[in-house]
């Protein structure tokens, strides 16, 4: 029991290929459950509303915001933050590569919640046109770029994964 009177749950995850758990009161957000109970703070909270995706995760492989669901609700899933893709410059998963290459990215607040947008938009449409780009990244926002470099980053994130795939299979 909490000071409030609340029960606190078991909140058994995988978080980038990792087994973790934690407890939290079921109105603790996912979002704050990942930065302040996992210690992932890769996860950024802007709007706490869903609008500007700076919290977005991937959740069972699908992008989602983070602040709008209780931890208790991701309970058995499995979970990709930016920390699950690289973490140095030379271990960068290519949609990274790419943000960084193409200048994607200024003050990096909506960074990660971009990355992940687009690593979801990738998997569902491989080749995306520039209208499928900001249709796919439209709940993203970025306060600091015109968004001409992001959509350029994901276009070249899509170039070098269909490359990829190309001398793989």
């Amino acid at each position: 029991m909490s000071d409030s009177g609340s029960e606190k749950a078991v909140i058994r995850l995988q978080v980038n290929g990792r087994e973790l758990e934690g407890v939290a009161e079921p109105r603790r957000l996912l979002s704050d459950f990942i930065r302040h109970d996992l210690g992932m703070t890769g996860t950024h909270v802007g709007c706490e509303h869903g609008v500007c995706g700076a919290c977005t995760i991937l959740l069972d492989g699908d992008a989602v915001r983070s602040c709008l669901m209780f931890a208790v609700q991701a309970e058995g899933s499995v979970i990709t933050t930016i920390e699950g893709l690289g973490q140095t410059r030379d271990d960068m998963d290519v949609i990274q590569r790419a943000f960084w290459e193409s200048h994607g990215l200024q003050c990096g607040f909506c960074t990660p919640g971009m990355v992940l947008a687009t690593k979801d938009l990738l998997e569902r449409t491989p080749m995306p046109t520039d209208d499928q780009i900001r249709e796919g990244l439209a709940g993203n926002m970025c306060r600091c770029t015109g968004y001409v470099f992001i959509v350029k980053a994901v276009k070249a994130a899509a170039e070098e994964l269909n490359a990829r795939a190309s001398v793989d299979g």
